[in-house]
C-alpha cells in the first residue's frame, strides 16, 4: 500500500502530468481539498474510485485516519495537492504522520501557480540583464517567519518576487516593497490561474492596491513583482547566441570547411 501525494496543478486538469493522472486513476481512495482543487480534476475517476473524500473541512488527524484505514485494507491512496506539493503543500506534517505509522508514500510533482501564472501572462520571470532570480515566498500571517525571510529583507535583493497567500494584505506588502522597488515597479496579481474564472490585474506598486480592491480579489491569488513583467530592453541570452560556442554547438567561421 502506498500514499501518493500528487501535484494536481493550479486548477486546469490538462495541466496535470501524465504520471499524476495515471496514478490517480489506479488509486481506489482519493483525497482532495475541494476549496483548492476544482471538481473537474477528479471527474474522470468518479464512479471508478471506491471512495472520494473532500478534505476541505477535515483536520490533519481526520485525514490521517482515512489513510490509516485504507492502509489496513491494503488500498493505495491518492492525496491530491494543489499546484506542486513541495510549495506550501503542507505535506511535511502529513509525511511525518505516515512515517510514524510506517506507511509508504511517494510524491509526484505538479505545475506550480508561479509557472502557470507566468504562462498565462506570457512572461519570462528571468530575463538577461533584468533579473536572474525568482523568490517564492508568502506574506507573514499566522505562520511565524524568521527575520531573515521577512519581506523587507527579501526585497533588498531586487529579485523577481512571487508572493503567495498575501492578497488580503496587499497594502502592507506594497508599503514594505516601495523603499526597495520604487513606485513604478510593475506588479501583477493573478487570481485563480487556470480555473474557468481566472483573472488578473496589472499595475505598479503605486496603484496596484486600488486595482486589486476594484477587482475584489480576496483569496487564491498570486502577487508577482519585478521589472521583468514589462521589460522590453533586455539582453538576448547566450543560449542561442551564434557567437557563443558550447558543448553542443560549435562556431562555424568562413574557411572552416562548413557550408
Amino acid at each position: 500500500m502506498t500514499v501518493y501525494f500528487i501535484g494536481a496543478g493550479p486548477g486546469d486538469p490538462e495541466l496535470m502530468t501524465i504520471k499524476a493522472v495515471k496514478t490517480m486513476e489506479r488509486c481506489p481512495i482519493i483525497l482532495y481539498a475541494g476549496s483548492l482543487i476544482p471538481a473537474q480534476v477528479i471527474d474522470d475517476v468518479r464512479g471508478r474510485a471506491e471512495a472520494i473524500y473532500d478534505t476541505a473541512a477535515l483536520n490533519l488527524d481526520e485525514t490521517t485516519e482515512i489513510i490509516r484505514l485504507a492502509a489496513a485494507e491494503g488500498k493505495d491512496v491518492a492525496r491530491l495537492q494543489c499546484g506542486d506539493p513541495a510549495l506550501y503543500g503542507a505535506i511535511g506534517e502529513q509525511m511525518r504522520r505516515l512515517d510514524a505509522l510506517d506507511i509508504d508514500y511517494e510524491v509526484i510533482p505538479g505545475v506550480s501557480a508561479v509557472a502557470a501564472s507566468a504562462a498565462m501572462l506570457k512572461k519570462e520571470l528571468t530575463l538577461s540583464g533584468v533579473s536572474q532570480t525568482v523568490i517564492m515566498t508568502r506574506y507573514e500571517g499566522k505562520t511565524p517567519f524568521p527575520e531573515r525571510e521577512r519581506l523587507p529583507t527579501l526585497a533588498q535583493s531586487g529579485a523577481t518576487l512571487a508572493i503567495h497567500l498575501g492578497v488580503t494584505r496587499i497594502h502592507k506588502i506594497v508599503d514594505e516593497l516601495l523603499p526597495h522597488y520604487g513606485g513604478n515597479c510593475p506588479v501583477t496579481v493573478c487570481y485563480r490561474t487556470s480555473w474557468p474564472d481566472q483573472d488578473y490585474v496589472s499595475g505598479t506598486l503605486s496603484d496596484i492596491v486600488e486595482k486589486v480592491r476594484a477587482k475584489k480579489f480576496t483569496r487564491t491569488s498570486l502577487i508577482l513583482v519585478g521589472q521583468v513583467l514589462d521589460a522590453e530592453d533586455f539582453d538576448d541570452s547566450y543560449l542561442y547566441d551564434k557567437s557563443q560556442a558550447h558543448i553542443y554547438r560549435k562556431i562555424h567561421r568562413k574557411g572552416d570547411g562548413q557550408a
